[in-house]
């Protein structure tokens, strides 16, 4: 007499906390989760994992266009549907409110690619699209090895801007940068005339944009309006060209943090097998190759997993090591610990890169670490 069975899937929260644009691309779309279910896949076919591995996607408007709340309220939800870990919430200003209630309600372990170091806690993980310390000191080194000597900055009314400005002083003050011009602008698309105006008076070399993105819609038409074409940095809020055509527009002449490297080889490895599966298409940006580490690291997780319970879980994450990424330059590792919970590892987890005008590609135009 023979016993068969199949056990339930392991359920993996997704919770996007801002809603995409109406006409939002729908290959790019299903490619948000698609990096996961291939990676999940490849493990339970290789026996890996003896159970699959089941997506429950959400969407939501919290900060800046909506509130904490929505968000808060979609990661109950999600638990409440059994789903042992949750890749999100995403944005800073959601991260640090819905983190109190994960320590105190929840209880299950939360991946987030926030870039603030008050996310993390003993469930809080990140594998941070960028950093609010780090973010800072990789733009000043490419102003610096530009020649660039006085900056103007526009920094967004957020926790976001706060913290990459507080942190960006420190890093001028030691390569010797001057900041001749501080505005702040709006968390969303507003007038931004003045703002750029007082920069452009100031005399400044070179643009800063310190935010979530948002708020830089207007500035190039600024720009022309002055006849001013300034050399023009800004954070990983860059990487919100890729899901949103508006932003894409506004950033183009701009150079910006980003995390997809061509020449990093794990992450031209997984786009292959991506191509395979999904006929041919190919998301050479940051969020596949993000998401893909992700889901590594989950595999390693739950293979690792006893037992297999949302704390499981998040001392399984604790033991994960040294996992060579996707994403970031070549030689990025991710690396979890008891009291580490930052994933990747090395400085060239940030790149630069700017935006091509025909609105699909980018290219590489530094590497953090990497000495002129």
């Amino acid at each position: 007499m023979s016993y068969e069975s199949t056990a339930e899937p392991i359920k993996v929260g997704y919770l996007m906390d801002f809603k995409l644009p109406p006409g939002f691309p729908e290959e790019l779309m299903a490619s948000f989760t698609r990096c996961f279910d291939l990676i999940f896949e490849e493990a339970h076919e290789r026996g890996l994992m003896d159970r699959p591995v089941q997506m429950i996607y959400r969407e939501v408007e919290g900060l800046p266009k909506g509130s904490v709340k929505a968000v808060i309220d979609a990661y109950g939800e999600l638990v409440d549907e059994g789903c042992l870990v949750v890749f999100g919430p995403n944005i800073t200003d959601n991260c640090v409110a819905t983190k109190e209630a994960i320590e105190e309600r929840f209880k299950v372990p939360a991946i987030s690619v926030t870039g603030t170091d008050d996310w993390l806690g003993e469930w809080t993980f990140a594998f941070p699209q960028g950093s609010m310390t780090d973010e800072p000191i990789f733009l000043v080194d490419l102003m610096a090895k530009r020649g660039l000597k006085e900056i103007g900055v526009l920094v967004e009314q957020s926790l976001i801007g706060e913290s990459y400005l507080k942190n960006l002083r420190s890093a001028c003050s030691r390569r010797g940068l001057r900041i001749v011009a501080e505005v702040s602008i709006a968390q969303t698309a507003q007038d931004i005339n003045d703002a750029v105006l007082a920069l452009h008076d100031a005399k400044a070399e070179a643009i800063v944009h310190l935010g979530f993105g948002f708020g830089i819609v207007f500035i190039n038409p600024a720009l022309e309006a002055v006849n001013w074409d300034p050399p023009r940095f800004t954070t990983t809020a860059f990487q919100n060209a890729w899901v949103n055509p508006i932003i894409w527009n506004a950033f183009l002449g701009w150079t910006g943090v980003d995390q997809y490297d061509e020449g990093n080889p794990i992450g031209q490895d997984f786009l292959d097998r991506y191509a395979k599966k999904y006929d041919g298409s190919r998301p050479e940006y940051c969020v596949s190759v993000v998401n893909r580490d992700v889901a590594a690291t989950l595999v390693r997780a739950f293979t690792d997993a006893h037992p297999l319970s949302p704390r499981g879980v998040k001392e399984a994450l604790e033991r994960v090591k040294m996992l060579p990424a996707a994403s970031g330059a070549p030689g990025t590792r991710v690396s979890f610990g008891k009291w580490t919970r930052r994933a990747w590892m090395g400085a060239g987890y940030l790149v630069a890169r700017t935006l091509d005008p025909d609105g699909t590609n980018s290219h590489l135009v530094d590497r953090f670490g990497e000495e002129s």
